[in-house]
Order: structure tokens, then sequence, then C-alpha cells
């Protein structure tokens, strides 16, 4: 008989403890005494009471007066085992980074707002990110985040965290208007530069009657710091007569310890970002509402570049054969790239929802999300020529996007004694990919000209599920759950300059069951076990990405099997009457993996999108959160999570097995202290670690501690409110305090400055 590991013999344990305690518990305690869980926060959380998992919350007071915010991805940052990859401010690209899954998959998490999906499904990679930019910081009422597959209510995908984002709708006239700057020096190889920025936003809303509005608008221009370096492994060829003598070549290791010259910085962001959003509510009955949302983002991003090298009359160099210190070095047209984007993206948002109280409540929530514009250009020579145009290439997106429908009924039988809570729902969702490149004359303002790539494809899931809540004893709640999903990929196809070539459409069934078991010890503690299945099924760009070479499809698998994991948590919280202390064990055993890695066994060796046999990650997570601690006003939040992440099996690249998961730190923290100085007066100091964490499938990247690794960090911000008056607000912070350097892959910023000035009527 398969044995089974330790933490599923806890789980059922703590099932069977379920049959042996009940009786005896239930003859001594008052049938009619329900024990609430536990709740440390004033405000209540947006997530369901019956939520079979754990979940941590922040609310706007404590956003506002703890983080220094520029986009609605801060809110979350000191949150347990949570963190955001975002590179610069206006980073388009903020992963999300849980406790189970590194910041190379995207689509092991997701984030709704109001019920509405901003995750980027269609890809698995930092280029698809959550659509944070559709809901302004302003707008927060709270964030809660979910941990784990554990409700049937939510995709696979919700794996890794569920982002519930809740934002807030007003109840009589509000304005609101913020003016925020911030500037850090930065400092790495031959860049010693400041990287400023400013952003600026204006928030209206009102009541008439049933009718509820927010409209707001928000500007941001931000300079980012360098995110890439040309970079070249260290020569053994001498130069030739012919070759360019330059100077300012920098030397150091890469991250797998191979020496190589640093030639300069790229990939210098500057963006301008614009967002508007408008929001409607009305009230049709006193228990049944309606609202509408409107989301509008464009960008206009202009990517420069730095070349550290200098010719004999003190030049910039950016191409050809370049003689550094006696050896010869070819940097080719690309080196040295600029770029510039332009996007523009919209998405609508419709929903019916009641709210009785009673036996029964429902809600409706659909979605449309479309990318309007999405043009990048890139020059095909070499700087500075590229300077005044000249050929080059346009990748166009627009005509991307998705839909999603969601309809969820919530039935309450014996509403007076609470003993079941059921809650069943439909969800569809339909995601769209079409990318295609094109030559032009003009990389600057040309037309598309000659087609260079496409690829193009469609998923749809529509899913059924039901969980039930059962209370059958006073102190313990039974909840079950049952998911099933049907999956389809369809429209696949691939074009090089000449031929187009189509996939075979894709149907596949799941079934994702999950169980959970809450025990109220006592008034104060509370025990729950949970266990759930979860698939992931492959993205668009997973599998209709690859290369055509002598009329075949190459470099790609469309046959990817989904990502399958069974998770299991045993959590123990603690009430302490001003805080919360919690302690949670958990397990991920993720069969299937997705990851990109090289195909060993198969001559010639293929580097694609790939199923790892066998993934399992284990861990322990201690999180507290008090209010008035030792001293009145003084507010206390932390968390320390270790986790184990270690391939198990890998046929196809055995050199993995046994290394850990890549982007999986074995150590996180957090640290908040907020100390309230009177009624206007708010002072917090706040850190972030991470631990050893790689890059690499078989962890050969050795120095991590510099451009093109992934380092350990510890990061200490601090931020100062003061309220002038009931109307004025004024704030300064500083992130990374004490100039921690640090990577993941890019450089993340250095020392930076914030300060705001916010009005609200």
């Amino acid at each position: 008989m398969r044995k089974m590991n330790a933490w599923r013999w806890l789980f059922c344990a703590a099932l069977a403890t379920a049959a042996n305690w009940t009786a005896a518990y239930a003859g001594e305690a008052n049938p009619d005494t329900q024990l609430p869980e536990v709740v440390v926060r004033g405000e209540l959380p947006a997530v369901d009471p019956n939520l079979p998992a754990v979940h941590e919350g922040v609310t706007a007071k404590e956003i506002g007066e703890t983080v220094n915010v520029v986009n609605s991805e801060d809110a979350v940052k000191y949150l347990p085992s949570v963190q955001i990859r975002k590179r610069y401010i206006g980073d388009r690209n903020s992963i999300i980074v849980t406790r189970t899954s590194g910041s190379l998959s995207s689509a092991r998490s997701l984030v709704y707002a109001d019920g509405l999906l901003l995750s980027n499904l269609l890809g698995n990679s930092y280029n698809f990110p959550p659509r944070w930019s559709m809901v302004p910081p302003e707008e927060i009422k709270r964030i809660d985040v979910i941990y784990g597959p554990f409700s049937a209510a939510y995709p696979g995908n919700s794996m890794g965290t569920t982002v519930l984002i809740t934002t807030r709708m007003p109840e009589k006239f509000e304005a609101h208007a913020k003016v925020q700057s911030f500037s850090q020096n930065f400092k790495l190889y031959g860049t010693d530069s400041d990287y400023n920025g400013s952003q600026f936003n204006a928030l209206l809303g009102n009541r008439h009657g049933d009718l509820s509005w927010f409209i707001g608008a928000n500007h941001l221009d931000s300079h980012g710091q360098p995110m890439t370096f040309a970079t070249l492994g260290a020569s053994a060829s001498t130069a030739g007569a012919g070759d360019t003598v330059v100077t300012g070549a920098y030397r150091d290791n890469d991250a797998n310890g191979k020496p190589r010259v640093v030639l300069g910085a790229t990939s210098i962001d500057h963006t301008v970002q614009d967002n508007f959003n408008l929001k409607l509510a009305y009230d049709l009955t006193p228990t049944l509402s309606a609202a509408y949302s409107l989301g509008y983002w464009q960008d206009d991003s202009d990517v420069s570049v730095q070349s550290y090298l200098r010719d004999p009359n003190g030049h910039p160099v950016y191409s050809g054969n370049v003689n550094i210190d006696g050896y010869r070095y070819s940097l080719a047209a690309n080196t040295f790239q600029p770029g510039k984007r332009k996007e523009e993206h919209w998405m609508h948002g419709l929903s019916l929802k009641s709210d009785t109280g009673g036996a029964w409540d429902w809600q409706a929530v659909t979605s449309w999300y479309n990318f309007g514009k999405d043009e990048q250009r890139s020059p095909a020579s070499a700087l500075p020529a590229a300077q005044s145009g000249g050929a080059g290439q346009i990748a166009l997106g627009d005509g991307t996007g998705w839909r999603t429908l969601d309809l969820k009924a919530d039935w309450r039988p014996g509403l007076d004694k609470g003993t079941h809570q059921v809650e069943f729902g439909y969800h569809y969702d339909h995601y769209i990919l079409d990318s295609r490149v094109f030559s032009t004359v003009n990389w600057l303002s040309g037309a598309t000209a000659a087609r260079v790539s496409a690829f193009a494809g469609d998923t749809e899931t529509q899913a059924l599920f039901v969980q039930d809540a059962w209370r059958f004893a006073p102190a313990w709640k039974l909840t079950l759950g049952e998911r099933y999903e049907y999956w389809h990929a369809f429209d696949g196809s691939l074009s090089n300059a000449a031929t187009t070539l189509g996939y075979s459409a894709r149907s596949e069934g799941f079934s994702s069951p999950k169980a959970s078991l809450a025990f109220q010890a006592a008034p104060d503690w509370l025990l729950r076990a949970s266990h759930g299945r979860a698939y992931r099924m492959p993205t668009v760009s997973e599998l209709f990405q690859g290369t055509i070479n002598s009329g075949a499809i190459v470099n790609n698998d469309p046959n990817l099997k989904p990502e399958k994991a069974w998770s299991s948590e045993f959590t123990v919280e603690r009430n302490l009457q001003n805080g919360l202390l919690r302690l949670s064990l958990f397990q991920e055993d993720v069969a299937d993996a997705l990851y990109s890695q090289t195909n060993v066994t198969v001559f010639p060796t293929v580097t694609s999108i790939q199923n790892i046999d066998k993934i399992r990650t284990r861990g322990i997570e201690l999180a507290y959160q008090g209010k008035d601690i030792a001293v009145r006003g003084l507010d206390l939040s932390g968390s320390l999570t270790y986790v184990d992440s270690v391939i198990l099996k890998n046929d196809k690249f055995p050199a993995s097995v046994g290394k850990q998961q890549p982007r999986v730190p074995n150590w996180r923290a957090t640290a908040v202290a907020t100390y309230h100085q009177g009624d206007r007066l708010t002072y917090t100091l706040a850190a972030r670690y991470s631990g050893r964490q790689y890059n690499t499938l078989d962890n050969i990247d050795s120095n991590p501690d510099t451009y093109g690794g992934t380092s350990r960090f510890f990061v200490v911000d601090t931020k100062v409110n003061y309220v002038f008056a009931k109307l004025v607000t004024a704030s300064v912070g500083v992130d990374n305090l004490n100039n921690y350097r640090y990577y993941a892959y890019h450089p993340y910023p250095q020392r930076t400055f914030y300060v705001a000035v916010k009005i609200d009527y």
C-alpha cells in the first residue's frame, strides 16, 4: 500500500478526531451556541465567513498609514508570504510571489476586484501580470489574500494565492486629490543617476437616492532605473588591428560564476501612464443592487540605453568589433536597443447582487478586458543611426483579451440554527491571444509591412461548483466542496514570414474535491485542517508558441498536461484579545508542473515549455497582528515563513532532481510597527526579508548577488503621516532605507524617497 506522508496523516487524524470528540463535546455545550471563528480587525473581511482556508487582510486605513503606495499592488507587500515582483515604479509586470510559487509562475495566483477578474491568464511568466492598474489605490476599501486552493468557489489557479480587492462606494459627496513625487539615486556599474517621478490623481463621488457613483483619474510619470545590462562572456580572442579600442567596460562574474564584461545599461524605461475609472451602483430594491465599472488605462513607454564604452575621442560606442584590454568583443546591432511602446486597455464589468440575509442570496458578475492598442517598436540598426529612424519591427497585441461570467447562489437552510450554508455556481471564461510581428521601414513612425511572425489561440473554461459548510456540532464545522471544470483550447496557429500552421483543438474535464474541518477548541482557540485538489490548465501562450522548421512546428508541445496539485494545510489560531497569533503547516504536491526547460533525453535537445513530473513544497508559517501593544497606539504585525520546495522527479532534465524550485526562497519574514501619536501623527517602520533562491531548475546559479542572479534581501521601509486639518494629509517615506542592493534577475530599486500631499473633502 502506498505510504502516506506525515502531512496527509495529520489531516486524516484531524478528521478522525472529529468523530470521537463530537458526541462528548455536544453533550456538554449549549446546542444554541455557535462560537464564531476569531476575527481581530474591526472591519469585517470581504471573504466568505465560511472560507475553508487561511486568509489575511489589510484595510484602507492601514494601507494609508503603513505603505508608500503609488500603485495598488504596493498595498499587499507586508502580508505574510506575499511578495510583489515590482522592479520599478510604473512596472507593468508586477507578478505575485506566493509561499509555494515564484515569480516565474504568474498563472498560479488570482486577483479579483469586486468579483471582476484582473488576472492575465494568457500566459505563465513575468509577461502576464494582473492588471492592477484598473484599480486606483484611492478606491480600495480593503484587500484580502486567501492562501491555497481549498475553496471550490475559485479555479485551480488559486493553488498559490487569491487576492480579493474590495472597493467602496460613497454615501455622500466626496472629493479627493493627491500629489506625490518620488526619487531614487541608483548606482550600479557605470550608472550613477537620479530616477524621479510624480503622480497626480483625483476622485469624485456622490450618492443621489438609490444611485451612487465614483469617477477618478490618475496620471503617472516615472523614470525607472536600468532593468538590464549589456554583457558578454570574457573573451579569449586577441583583438585585431581594425577593432575600435574602447574604455569604460566593467568586469565581474555572472550568476553562474563565469567571468564577463559589462558594456552598458539597457531597458531604462520612462513610462507615462493615465487611468480613468467610472463606477456606478444602483439599488433596484432594498435587497437587490446593480453595478457597472469602466476602466481605461494607457501607457506611453520610451526605453533608452546607456553605453559605458568610449572610443579614443570620448564618443559612446554601441556596435561593431571592439578592443577591450587587448581582446576582441563583437557587439551586435541590438546590443544597445532602444524601444517604444504604446498601450490602451479597456475593462468593463457588470454585476447584479442580492443581499437579503435570508435563506437565499445570489449574484451575477460579467467582465470584458480588451487590449485596444498594444504596439511595441524596435530598430533593426544600431545606435546612433537608429535615433533618427530606419528599418525595424513592430509587434502588435491588440485584439487580445478575455471575457468572464460568474453566477453564484447561497442557500442557508435552517437559517435560525445555521447548520448548513451551501454555495454553488457556474463559471465561464474565454481567453483570446493574438500576437503579430511585422517589419517596417521606419521603426519610429512607419506603418506595418511584411509579416515576420505571429501566434494566436483561444482557451475556454466552463465550471460548476458546490460547497457546503456544515456546523454539525456547536464547535465543529465541516466544509466539503467539489469543482468540475471543462476546458477547451482551439484556433491555435503559428506563423513565420510565409507560412501559417494550425494546431488541433483540445478538450479535457477535471474534478477537484475539497475538504476542511474546523474545531473551535475554546473561545480563543481555533484549529482547522484543509485538503484540496486543484488543476491549473495550460495557458494560450504555453500551448501555441514555438517555431516553424521544414514545414512543421517545433520547440512546442500543444499536448501539455495541466498542473495537478494536492494541497494540505493545518492551522492553529489563538485570539490574544488585542491580537491574533497563527501557526500554519502546509504542503503542496504538484504533478506535471509547467516550466521552460531543456529536454536532454532527445537529440538534438529541445528547449520549450515542458511538464516536470513532481515538485513537493512544504513549510511552516507564523503570523501575528496586534493593536495597542505595550503602549496605547502601537500596532505590530509580522510573519515568518520557512519553505522547502524540492523537485522530486523530472525525467526530461534529471540534473534538476533534488534541487530547489526556482524563485521560491527558503525563508521569508515581514515586520511592521506603527505608532499613533494622537489622532494626527503616525510613524511606521517596516522590514522585509527573503532568503536564498535560484533562477535555474538545476540550481547552478551559484553567484546570486549580481545582475542576472536572484538574491537574498533585507529591506527596511519607513513612513510618517501628519494630518494638518481634517482635509489635508501630508506624508513622507522611504523604501529600502538601508539601500540594500538586491536582484530578481533585474536589479530592484535602491533607496527611494516619497513625498505626498492629499486633500480629502
